[in-house]
């Protein structure tokens, strides 16, 4: 099963210079939580910002660039040959950006995750529109803004009908 996980603001907006725009701890803890015990596959520059492989995951990495191998992490240069791997597998795996990867793989997820941050940011990556008609929101969880988290945002999870 193929999933997207993301974190967006009020205008899909998911980064700034190969870095996140926000700080936002909750959202961190969700992905952890999320993911952990999962395979995640991420684009290089999505890795090379992150700068290890993510402890508890099985870590692997899209990228054009034949011979780039990190150490820690499986490595494919092929969209195609990612997804037909990962699609039947029982497990869910985890694609978690950049936006090519979130451009390429969107029209064979299963599931979306997305924390909709409740602001709008400066930043120069966006996650694809995509067609609300052809997802259904299972569940949206309000998360409010504290002293360590300076936003509201959601949790919400969609399932392709």
């Amino acid at each position: 099963m193929i999933s997207l996980l993301v974190a967006v603001d009020k205008n899909r907006l998911i980064g700034k210079e190969n870095e996140l725009p926000w700080h936002l701890p909750e959202d961190l803890k969700y992905f952890k939580r999320v993911t952990m015990g999962k395979t995640i596959v991420m684009g290089r520059k999505t890795f090379e910002s992150i700068g290890r492989p993510l402890p508890g995951r099985d870590n692997v990495v899209l990228t054009t660039r034949k011979g780039y191998q990190p150490e820690g992490v499986f490595v494919y240069h092929s969209i195609n040959e990612i997804v037909n791997k990962m699609k039947d597998q029982n497990d869910e795996v985890f694609f978690i950006g950049g936006a090519e990867i979130f451009n390429q793989v969107l029209q064979f997820a299963d599931k979306l995750y997305i924390t909709k941050i409740d602001e709008s940011f400066e930043g120069d990556i966006y996650f694809p529109s995509f067609n609300e008609d052809e997802w259904r929101l299972v569940t949206s969880e309000k998360g409010l803004k504290n002293e360590k988290n300076p936003y509201d945002y959601y949790f919400q999870l969609y399932e392709r009908i």
